[in-house]
């Protein structure tokens, strides 16, 4: 059994991920129909109503993951999203398409394809399914409250800091090379 503050953690995490990622899709929808269209796995035609879907769906699993009752199906769908996610992206590294924006910086910023980001959604994907688990039977007291914003704002931090180095990673390795 698994201490309640670590799935919540995971939860209020996934959801501030969520919450951010529909904000930037929504800040710059043009932007994004157009990452979305380079990807090449929905029609042309359809790109904009798929556009709205997946904001539509980001902001779903963002709110479901607040709501207790509805957790664990939010975080099934965050998982089952994160490994689509992955899934696009491998499919445009097979193809040899590395150098089209993965849609991940929003509008204001541009993130080419890789490796990493495929690990990283997995991790992601697998955390969320982590936090499935069964927790203990225990209150969680004011201490808990305080844990949890704490670890939450370390985990928003951290996953942008490790966003920015794997956008910066190609800048990189061309600087030691």
């Amino acid at each position: 059994m698994v201490d309640p503050v670590i799935p919540l953690v995971v939860a209020l995490s996934l959801a501030l991920l969520w919450f951010v990622a529909a904000a930037q899709k929504l800040n710059g929808f043009a932007v994004f129909v157009t990452v979305l269209t380079d990807y090449r796995l929905v029609p042309q035609g359809a790109a904009r109503a798929c556009a709205v879907a997946v904001i539509g769906l980001e902001l779903e699993l963002a709110v479901c993951l607040l709501i207790p009752v509805l957790r664990n199906a939010a975080l099934a769908g965050s998982a089952l999203l994160l490994a689509l996610y992955a899934a696009a992206i491998a499919v445009n590294l097979f193809r040899g398409r590395r150098f089209i924006d993965c849609g991940c910086m929003g509008p204001a910023g541009r993130q080419s394809l890789s490796g990493s980001l495929v690990a990283r959604n997995l991790l992601l994907a697998l955390l969320a399914l982590a936090a499935m688990l069964p927790v203990q039977g225990r209150v969680l007291v004011w201490f808990d409250a305080i844990a949890v914003t704490a670890a939450v704002c370390a985990a928003a931090l951290l996953y942008a800091a490790i966003n920015r180095l794997i956008a910066n990673g190609p800048d990189l390795a061309r600087l030691r090379g």
